[in-house]
């Protein structure tokens, strides 16, 4: 379909994954700090700025932490000022008794969480964006980017928690689990695909969609920084993390 015309403004995206907030005593680094990830992502995104920050898969090491680290998790999001759009990952799926449910998450109004507040996509009507991405609803083997949508706005993102293989070796039968490869990422037809799952920040794809992995705070030490731009055109940096 016809895209319609230009946003008045440049469309900033951070993109980053794999955060792995944990409960403090299982940590050996974040200064024993479990949300530390999570708050200089934040930090950073605030400093840039930019208009959303995209998760994409494990913003949680599993769904079972306790009160004072997701109460600290929720603090953290709640007072971001900005919009947060999270994808579950392996390790923190979509299930009835996730984080994101009972840390109260999915009740903050300016986070948004596919799988349980959007089913697959998040509307930015002022934007004229959409944002979409299959969560892991369970800890088994899925097609992250099955089912590309279809466009209806201006700019589309689309987000995926999964591990990419390059032609030459799709055929391995002991290939990892959650996998897309280069027909899965050109069928997106997005105009920028947000990955998690790699802890390093990597290109990925043959380049008819730009598919980046972030890679994790920890080991990357940057984010991604997404443009959209007026002109349509689609500018992708890593920035370096700010301490808050």
């Amino acid at each position: 379909m016809d895209r319609p015309a230009n946003p008045a403004c440049e469309i900033v995206l951070v993109h980053s994954s794999d955060l792995h907030v944990d409960e403090d005593r299982n940590l050996a680094s974040g200064g024993g700090d479990g949300t530390a990830g999570l708050c200089r992502v934040l930090a950073t995104a605030r400093a840039l700025p930019v208009d959303i920050v995209l998760l994409a898969g494990d913003t949680f090491e599993n769904n079972q932490l306790g009160s004072a680290v997701l109460d600290r998790a929720l603090q953290l999001l709640a007072e971001a000022g900005l919009p947060v759009v999270i994808l579950p990952g392996n390790h923190d799926p979509a299930l009835a008794g996730s984080v994101f449910v009972h840390g109260g998450l999915a009740e903050l109004p300016n986070v948004s969480i596919l799988g349980i507040t959007h089913d697959k996509a998040v509307p930015f009507p002022e934007l004229d964006l959409e944002i979409w991405g299959h969560a892991h609803r369970d800890y088994f083997s899925m097609m992250p980017l099955r089912g590309p949508r279809r466009r209806s706005t201006r700019w589309q993102v689309a987000m995926a928690h999964g591990h990419y293989e390059p032609p030459e070796t799709r055929a391995n039968p002991l290939r990892p689990s959650w996998v897309f490869g280069d027909e899965e990422i050109a069928a997106t037809a997005a105009d920028y695909l947000a990955l998690g799952h790699w802890d390093r920040p990597m290109r990925v794809g043959n380049g008819v969609v730009p598919a980046y992995y972030s890679g994790s705070p920890e080991l990357a030490g940057t984010v991604n920084l997404v443009r959209l731009t007026i002109a349509g055109e689609v500018v992708v940096t890593r920035e370096r993390l700010r301490d808050a």
